[in-house]
């Protein structure tokens, strides 16, 4: 799918960071025993992964709770009134409960107009960006004027499972282990985006205009990352890390080169680029392959971890927050999610 966009702006971002940090050598003095009946090295998840340390919410925090935070500050920094919002999106991996939507919760907490519609979208870490491409769609021809995105991951539960369980587990071998490896790089955070039709831009400066989007999948891969919750209500995920590496990168390059001739641009055309935040090997080895610059890369993996959904946006949010992206200036963001999907979406700071 190729997409292409003459009037939609992200209007504002914002985001929320949970207040618990725990660090990749705290961890690893939590799987002590472990460590020493394998034979791990002491600090092979920071070397192996770049992420020195992830943010956790304190316990019994809802996703609905941390998206409406996040929420609330971007519209402090919007110039629409919350009258203006015609649809809500909950994008998160996370969720409250089955039903109702968790945007409905959202909704209830920010007290939006009846008029405002309102689901979640979910598609793993793509989810954000694929709620930005059905937003963007439905402004671009009018049906809609605007929408308010938000997404909150919460990795605690996760994390907190899978230590216990390498902790309890004595027969584990360092085969088995590999599974659960990706468990250890998760962490949690929240963001939130409002795009509209750029005519409700009132004197913003250096906004971002969406131009096009270029998406491709590749479900064969949909077993290789698997996360749900077990008998006991805990949250659990096992990944084929290794061939979901390899799969997602070639599904990347192919989707790069879809990218690259529907916008007809040349990598050099790109001053900005930020991928998924997996960690510093997924990085090296996408950019590596579409032939990208790794100085245009800016990166939050190695203090945030990899925070699912809202991985990519936040990172964007916090690359505006520090005037990274200049007027005139194109940017792409790389998105890769389990399933596999991949998103590559143009932007440029006008």
């Amino acid at each position: 799918m190729n997409c292409a966009f003459s009037h939609v702006i992200i209007e504002s971002m914002a985001y929320v960071l949970p207040p618990i940090i725990i660090s990749s050598d705290e961890i690893e003095r939590q799987l002590n025993s472990l460590y020493e009946r394998l034979h791990l090295p002491f600090g092979r998840l920071e070397l192996m992964t770049g992420i020195r340390e992830r943010r956790v919410w304190k316990d019994n925090i809802l996703p609905s709770q941390v998206s409406t935070e996040a929420a609330k500050n971007v519209l402090e920094k919007t110039s629409l009134n919350k009258s203006d919002i015609n649809f809500l999106v909950h994008a998160s991996v996370c969720r409250d409960r089955l039903e109702p939507a968790t945007a409905a919760y959202v909704h209830r907490n920010l007290q939006l107009a009846e008029h405002t519609l309102f689901f979640d979208l979910s598609n793993a870490c793509l989810g954000f960006l694929n709620t930005m491409m059905a937003m963007a769609s439905m402004i671009e021809v009018g049906h809609i004027r605007s929408a308010l995105i938000v997404s909150g991951e919460n990795g605690k539960p996760l994390l907190d499972h899978t230590l216990a369980f390498l902790k309890n587990n004595t027969t584990i071998t360092r085969k088995e282990i590999k599974s659960y490896f990706a468990n250890l790089t998760i962490g949690s955070g929240a963001v939130a985006a409002i795009i509209c039709h750029e005519s409700l831009a009132k004197n913003n400066k250096n906004i971002l205009q969406l131009r096009s989007v270029s998406a491709l999948t590749d479900s064969s891969g949909c077993a290789l990352c698997q996360g749900d919750t077990t008998v006991d209500h805990a949250l659990a995920m096992q990944t084929d890390s290794e061939t979901l590496l390899k799969l997602g990168i070639q599904l990347a390059h192919n989707n790069w080169q879809k990218f690259l001739s529907h916008t007809q641009l040349k990598n050099t055309n790109i001053a900005h680029t930020i991928c998924h935040q997996v960690g510093q090997r997924h990085r090296s080895l996408l950019y590596q392959t579409l032939g990208l610059d790794l100085e245009k890369d800016f990166s939050t993996f190695p203090f945030l971890g990899n925070t699912g959904s809202v991985a990519l946006p936040i990172t964007l949010a916090i690359a505006l927050e520090n005037n990274i992206v200049l007027p005139q200036e194109k940017i792409a963001l790389l998105g890769i999610g389990s399933g596999i999907s991949s998103l590559m979406m143009l932007m440029e700071c006008v």
